[in-house]
């Protein structure tokens, strides 16, 4: 496994690589312990991608965090993890711009407690000037909020005269997402062995490719994403295409 990154193309990176960290709760079960027990444990996961992914030069990484439908789960989960963001927050910053890199958020931040709020606005503008791997956090994400999120401000500039209905476009409708000034993903990694995208980046991810590993999110390490990477440059991404127009442009 060691020699899996000296297989990697460097110059055949994914620019744009969206990872939903699952099987937390399900890992710490396993170990015996509460289900806080593996989100802990998963911070040291996302330390460790986030290094490999800045190593390698890969240039935007988005994590599934929290999504607008974990706001229903036990109380005492909800009020561990946002203790833990903000923790985690605090900690990283040095990290993040020791690295060089860039923190961002996309989701309905507005939902989440004012403390969690107010150390997450305050990292973002500490690591705003940095210029190294984009790392962009969906907090109380979830992609149907996006759309009507989206639809919604997109009326409102209709309504007003701004734009012409029959003048919009995807790259009108791609200014009012949450990802308008970040490339869609061309890889997205699920760990936990689940196969579904449970409501992240659904319009984003139209042409990306899919990785499911069984690895939980606490057990997941640079080699498993190397592996993932290798995955994706043995893929032929056609967009449409057949192979013989792209063996032929």
């Amino acid at each position: 496994m060691s020699d899996l990154i000296h297989q990697i193309n460097k110059e055949k990176l994914p620019k744009h690589i969206a990872i939903i960290m699952d099987g937390n709760g399900r890992w710490a079960e396993e170990q015996g312990q509460d289900r806080l027990f593996g989100h802990y444990h998963g911070v040291e996961s996302v330390r460790n991608i986030v290094e490999g992914c800045a190593e390698l030069g890969v240039e935007y990484l988005t994590l599934y965090a929290f999504s607008t439908e974990n706001w229903d789960r036990p109380k005492n989960e909800v009020d561990g993890l946002m203790t833990l963001l903000v923790e985690t927050i605090r900690k990283e910053v040095p990290i993040l711009n020791k690295n060089k890199i860039k923190l961002h958020v996309i989701g309905d931040v507005s939902m989440l407690p004012a403390f969690a709020l107010k150390e997450l606005e305050e990292a973002i503008e500490m690591t705003s000037t940095n210029t190294g791997l984009n790392l962009v956090m969906a907090l109380s994400y979830s992609s149907r909020w996006e759309i009507i999120h989206a639809v919604k401000q997109l009326a409102k500039k209709v309504e007003q005269g701004d734009i012409k209905a029959e003048n919009i476009s995807q790259e009108i409708f791609n200014q009012f997402l949450c990802t308008h000034s970040i490339p869609d993903p061309e890889l997205l990694i699920r760990t936990s062995g689940e196969f579904r995208i449970s409501n992240f980046l659904l319009y984003q991810i139209a042409y990306t490719e899919l990785h499911f590993t069984p690895t939980y999110w606490p057990a997941f390490r640079k080699q498993n994403l190397y592996e993932a990477i290798l995955d994706f440059q043995n893929r032929e991404r056609r967009f449409g295409k057949t192979s013989h127009q792209l063996n032929t442009t």
